[in-house]
Parts: C-alpha cells; structure tokens; sequence
C-alpha cells in the first residue's frame, strides 16, 4: 500500500489562497506598493511662534480671502454664511447661501476675491447643493451688500465626503479649484469626470484654451481630496491633499499630471504618476490650507492639529502651534505679511466642548 501525502488542512489552503489573490492584486496594481513606504517626514522639530487671537465666536470656519482693502471675507461651512473680518477683528454677516446644503463635510466652502476686484466686485463661492458642488460669482456692492450669486461652474460631484473646495487665483489670472473623489474612486482617474481634480477656469467659467485637455476645466487628475493651494513666487502651483490610510501628500503640480489615486497612495515610483514631494501619516497631519510664505510652504493640518512649514522640495519641515488650538482648516497669507489661521474645531470632529472657533494671526 503505498503512501499518500498528507492533505492540508482546509483553513490553510484557504489562507494559501487569500495570500495568493492579495499578492496578485498588489502585483496588478503596483502603485500601492507606496502605501507600504514610510512617510517621508514624520518628528519634524518643533518652532516658535507667536499668536493673536483675530477674532472669535466662528463656527466651522472653512476659507478665507482678502479684499483689496485689507479686509477679510470668511466662509463658514455648516451655518452657510459668508462673513467680512476687519483686520481689527470686527465680524460682520454679509450673507447667507440659501441653496447651499450642508451635511458631512458639504456646505459653504471656497472663496477667492478677483485680481480685478477693485473694477468688478466680483466674489466666488464653491459649495455643495442638493445635486453637486458648484462655483458661483457674486458682486459686492459699495455699500457692503451681497449681489445674487450666479453659477460659474456647476456638476461637480457632492458626497458626504470628499468634496474638496479650496478656491483660488492663481497669478495667471485664471481661477483654480480643488475638488474630492466624492467617493467614487475611480472617477479621479476619468479626465472627464470633475471628481478628484484640480481645475482650471476663466473667471467666466469658461476653460482656457491651454489647458490640457482641449475643451475641458481639468488641470490635472488623480486626486483623492485637494484642499490647499499655493503658488511660488515663479508661478509654480502647489497643492496639498488627504491621504487614505497611510500618506498625506504635498504636491508639485504639473498641467495635465496624474496624481495616481485611487492606483497609488504616496511615493509609488511608477513612470505613469507623479510622486508628491513629501508624505505624512494622517494622524500627524490630514493638510487642509496650504499657503506659500517666506519661501516655504505652510500647511493647516485638521487631525495633526499642528501647522507644517517645509521648503518646497520637501526638506527642512518644522512644526508650529502643536495642539495649541485644535483642528487647523486653512491658512492664507494677509496684506501685512502675517499669516491667519482658522480653527475647525467645531466642524463635528473637533473638541466637543469647543465654544467656538476663531482666527489666529501668526507669525514665526
């Protein structure tokens, strides 16, 4: 009678086999071997500061731009309502967006101010409604007052999650925005889904002409959720993005580059994607606001609670205001060289017991 082999237990066989399908789902798509690399920064040496409160009694305040006069104009998310900040710290209520719809992470997001503002009064506004995200204009009338907002751009996918946001002109004239995945994973690899992209518009909302993708507001692709923009004082475009699990990102952009998401997360070295120029762990960063300053980029970071302030080549990253003031949403570089930061510590993942949210003036 002759020996047969043994057979291996069913469990083991099973495990075999589910070790076989993930290997060969990594294989497939190679970019997630970045999602196993370390970030590139993570215990970046801590720098003094020093901080004035603006303002405060905000709720969930998402965005901020300055009027020529030096005046700040405030978007808070959940209440949808569009404040003007004096640099004195005074809040005045310009207006509330009625069909914006909040929920989540929807509601009144970006605003950017027209270079041209001084002759057309013009304002722009991203927010989620009932069906999409959308960019609208305004104008701000002598006397204070808020026009009807009109739609620029509209059919950007909305979720409860994801939706970008971040409005602003770039020194080219034309008006950028940072939009989500909306959930839909692979709608930020589709160049003609506005989902998980970085767009590009005339102030009129029509496309530039260079772009690069004829006829298209798509700038670049494969994003996950972009919410900070900056540019150098060369015109480069920086832009800063949630990661998954494993890795913020701080991007280099490049018109028509691809970002890699859903494919890749990270430092992927695949020839078909772009690597951003510096990771971290979400849990010491999630960067929301990103502003260019001193020649370093800034970063606001939600669940890191910290501000980043790293060379543009990703070296030399220090940390600022660690913890000393919850959950930071944006930061934007005011007319006399400081910088204001608003707290988001009333936005549902924030300090329960948070009274209020304000805005901080830093400099450092």
């Amino acid at each position: 009678m002759t020996d047969r082999p043994r057979s291996r237990p069913l469990r083991t066989v099973a495990a075999l086999a589910a070790v076989a399908v993930l290997a060969a789902a990594v294989l497939a798509v190679g970019g997630w071997l970045g999602w196993f690399s370390d970030p590139t920064i993570s215990g970046a040496p801590e720098a003094p500061a020093e901080v004035e409160v603006v303002a405060s009694g905000l709720a969930a305040p998402w965005d901020l731009a300055f009027l020529p006069d030096g005046t700040a104009l405030v978007t808070e998310r959940d209440s949808t309502r569009l404040l003007m900040v004096d640099q004195q710290g005074a809040v005045r209520e310009l207006t509330r967006i009625t069909d914006a719809v909040a929920g989540g992470e929807g509601g009144l997001l970006g605003v950017a101010v027209s270079p041209q503002h001084a002759d057309d009064r013009w304002v722009y506004l991203y927010y989620t409604t009932a069906t999409d995200n959308r960019i609208v204009r305004l104008r701000l009338a002598a006397d204070g007052t808020a026009g009807t907002p009109e739609p620029v751009l509209t059919g950007i996918p909305r979720a409860a999650t994801h939706n970008g946001g971040r409005l602003a002109f770039g020194p080219d004239g034309m008006l950028y925005a940072g939009t989500g995945d909306a959930g839909q994973r692979g709608a930020a690899q589709d160049p003609t889904n506005l989902a998980g992209k970085i767009l590009r518009i005339a102030p009129d909302g029509t496309p530039p002409p260079d772009n690069p993708f004829p006829d298209s507001p798509v700038f670049s692709l494969g994003h996950r959720n972009v919410q900070g923009l900056g540019w150098d004082p060369d015109g480069q475009l920086y832009a800063s993005e949630f990661g998954q699990n494993r890795h913020d990102e701080l991007n280099l952009i490049t018109p028509g580059g691809n970002y890699g998401w859903p494919e890749a997360e990270g430092i992927a070295e695949l020839a078909q994607f772009v690597d951003p120029v510096a990771t971290w762990s979400p849990r010491d960063a999630s960067p929301s606001g990103l502003a260019f300053h001193q020649g370093r980029l800034w970063l606001a970071c939600l669940r890191g609670q910290r501000l980043y302030r790293v060379n543009p080549d990703g070296t030399g990253a220090e940390t600022l205001l660690r913890g000393d003031y919850g959950r930071l949403r944006h930061v934007a570089v005011a007319p006399d060289g400081t910088l204001w930061v608003l707290t988001s510590n009333r936005d549902g993942r924030g300090d329960p017991d948070a009274e209020d949210d304000r805005i901080l003036r830093v400099t450092g």
